[in-house]
């Protein structure tokens, strides 16, 4: 592993957060919380000198490969998020490292979980750093900084390949750089978007921004306990709805309708499944639970909405879906797996995975029926290569081993089965919500340390596609290489 550079980009992205908290620090001084100033000023001293000690000179091998950007993004995720939670220690708003480090993960994998049961009590600051950490994470930390900060495609794309969801990463533009502020200012812009529309809606400022930061990184803290449902307003409902369902989109399809290449945007078939998924869910729950509403309209306003903060794993709730039918419910499950599209904010296994991996799975029936017959499987009109269906199953097959062994582990609490399931599935789907105990109305303050520690794991897990988190615990990561004998074999 090349340390130095790894160190030398740790502390670029210590700079990016120690900026990215003044923002908070900024909303704490608008509302006259000054005792909140010292949570945010000390973390933000802090990152200043560890990143300025750790990145102020360039190493002279500045080679990233492929461990090297597994081991990179891993490391700073999980360090964002320790150094992160420390404004809610300070402030002792969440006293306890292990609760604050919860959801601080929770924050930048936007994933929307949480361990606070009244969370109108926090200061507006800290509702702030709590819901920006969404926004953040939404596009990806690296991402941003690719944006902001002069790196060359060499040393860029191993990170882009180890952080971007998706079965496959592209660019598009010729550079990544360009790339990454092509995708942040859609990503910007769409947020301002619908920041405006809530505000225009009578939602205060300080809401639509807390809830436009939660859409748009589909993670789902709201600044109240009720979340949108605190709101009772159709129109809001509406407007985050669609939202979710927007950025739940790929984005490489937005820059396609602003080069107006209408027809390859509107023929990606990811994006028909989706759509498609989320049309028959919420008919389909409309129909189930029409009986609990007092009109076929608010049932079908009230099924879009939690099938669109589901599907896309945002979180947002109107109502305890934990109190559907067994139908509703079922479906709301399978959507904590399915997710969004490839290339979105979102997490779950993505469309584009699920459609590869029935597709191939119905290729290998075809050979067992034919086995003379020649078949290739194709997505979005593209023959697929055999690295791709490999590592789409090898995908599927961590996937279901993490998930097996992380409900085990969290069974240990003694909870129900309904519980335990859900809980590992929302925080591995980077969902938010689940059932039982952690339904969109209780929380997960009630498991230990040692589980909430082992959920954390599973949301950085979800949100970083498996493998950088998981290979922090291969010593081979962490073996020290001679680059010039064998960098040509790393690449």
């Amino acid at each position: 592993m090349n340390y130095k550079m790894v160190g030398f980009v740790l502390g670029r992205i210590f700079l990016i957060e120690a900026a990215l908290m003044l923002f908070p620090m900024g909303c704490a001084a608008i509302y006259g919380e000054w005792a909140s100033i010292p949570a945010f000023l000390i973390p933000v001293l802090i990152l200043l000198v560890l990143g300025l000690a750790a990145s102020l000179k360039s190493p002279k091998d500045t080679k990233i490969y492929a461990r090297d950007g597994l081991a990179i993004v891993a490391l700073v995720w999980v360090l964002l998020s320790v150094f992160g939670a420390l404004p809610f220690i300070i402030t002792g708003e969440i006293p306890s490292f292990v609760d604050a480090f919860f959801e601080m993960v929770s924050g930048f994998t936007t994933t929307g979980s949480t361990i606070l049961t009244d969370v109108e009590s926090l200061s507006h600051g800290i509702l702030f750093w709590r819901s920006f950490s969404h926004w953040i994470g939404g596009m990806g930390v690296l991402v941003f900084a690719m944006a902001v900060l002069p790196m060359t495609d060499g040393r860029a794309m191993h990170l882009m390949r180890a952080e971007v969801p998706g079965p496959t990463c592209g660019k598009i533009s010729s550079k990544l750089s360009d790339s990454a502020k092509i995708l942040y200012a859609i990503y910007l812009a769409m947020t301002v978007i619908e920041t405006v529309m809530l505000c225009a809606g009578g939602m205060p400022l300080f809401d639509a921004l807390i809830h436009s930061f939660g859409t748009a990184g589909t993670g789902g803290f709201s600044n109240k306990t009720l979340s949108v449902g605190a709101y009772n307003d159709p129109y809001f409902e509406v407007v985050i709805g669609v939202f979710m369902l927007l950025f739940g989109i790929n984005f490489n399809l937005y820059y396609f309708l602003l080069l107006r290449h209408f027809r390859e945007a509107l023929a990606s078939e990811e994006l028909h499944v989706y759509l498609g998924i989320v049309a028959f869910s919420t008919l389909t729950i409309t129909a189930n639970i029409a009986g609990l509403y007092d009109s076929v309209g608010t049932a079908l306003r009230t099924a879009f909405f939690q099938v669109s903060s589901i599907v896309t794993t945002t979180g947002y709730a109107t109502v305890d879906f934990n109190l559907w039918p067994t139908y509703s419910r079922v479906v709301i499950v399978i959507l904590t797996f399915v997710g969004a599209c490839a290339g979105s904010t979102a997490g779950g296994l993505k469309v584009s995975r699920v459609i590869i991996f029935f597709k191939a799975a119905r290729q290998d029936l075809n050979k067992m029926l034919h086995s003379h017959a020649v078949t290739t499987v194709r997505f979005e009109g593209k023959p697929l290569d055999e690295k791709t269906l490999r590592g789409v199953h090898n995908y599927f097959n961590i996937y279901i081993m993490l998930l097996t062994l992380s409900v085990l582990l969290v069974s240990l609490d003694g909870f129900d089965v309904v519980t335990t399931f859900t809980a590992v599935a929302t925080c591995l789907n980077n969902v938010g919500p689940g059932l039982e105990l952690v339904c969109p109305m209780g929380s997960f303050a009630e498991f230990s340390a040692p589980v909430k520690l082992l959920l954390a794991f599973d949301m950085l897990a979800g949100r970083l596609e498996l493998y950088p988190m998981l290979a922090l615990f291969a010593p081979r990561l962490w073996r020290k290489r001679n680059y010039a004998l064998r960098g040509a074999r790393a690449k």
